[in-house]
């Protein structure tokens, strides 16, 4: 249960009531971090808009070395609600959700290719408190990325660093959208 609580339908107004029926039907569910957004109309269609327009213009890089950075930073972050969500996407993508389980090991696993190591890297060193990132790093990142994939990149990490501090701030926790999503939270052991 988030802190603050979802809107409900019948309070989300006619619109808010049409972007909730169009988000079931493409996700499921109604995602929380929309019901809760509802509260604060304008920052609401904001987060809607830009989440619309991050989606359609994040197409240079592969979608596979995007979307390990941003799960990556949600792990990171710890936000549930990311890396359930994130799950689900990536499945639905058709890339492979079981190497998530490893993403710990992205160093050295051979389940990972350079270009992704790099990428997953560079989450850490953005998501880092300080940040961790160096002139070398990026200089590595734009040789292998270009110019444009870099910021595609850079960007993207940021985001998911806005929404998983959003969420987890807020309470927002996974809410089942894909049961492969348990994973260990940076310094977590398993038992």
């Amino acid at each position: 249960m988030s802190r603050i609580p979802a809107v409900p339908d019948a309070d989300a107004g006619v619109l808010g009531r049409l972007v909730y029926r169009l988000a079931r039907r493409r996700f499921g569910s109604l995602p929380q971090p929309f019901a809760v957004a509802r509260h604060h109309r304008r920052i609401f269609w904001a987060s809607l808009v830009s989440e619309l327009g991050w989606d359609r213009a994040a197409t240079l890089l592969p979608a596979g070395v995007r979307e390990l950075a941003v799960y990556r930073t949600a792990t990171v972050v710890g936000c549930s609600w990311c890396v359930d969500f994130g799950t689900m996407l990536q499945r639905l993508s058709g890339l492979d959700v079981e190497r998530l389980a490893h993403i710990d090991e992205h160093a050295t696993s051979p389940l990972y290719t350079p270009a992704e190591r790099l990428a997953i890297a560079y989450a850490d060193a953005m998501t880092a408190q300080p940040m961790t990132v160096t002139d070398e790093q990026v200089a590595e990142l734009e040789r292998e990325f270009g110019r444009a994939g870099l910021v595609e990149l850079t960007q993207m990490i940021a985001v998911e660093n806005m929404r998983g501090r959003a969420n987890h701030a807020l309470g927002i926790t996974d809410q089942g959208f894909d049961a492969a999503c348990a994973v260990r939270w940076s310094g977590e052991t398993v038992s």
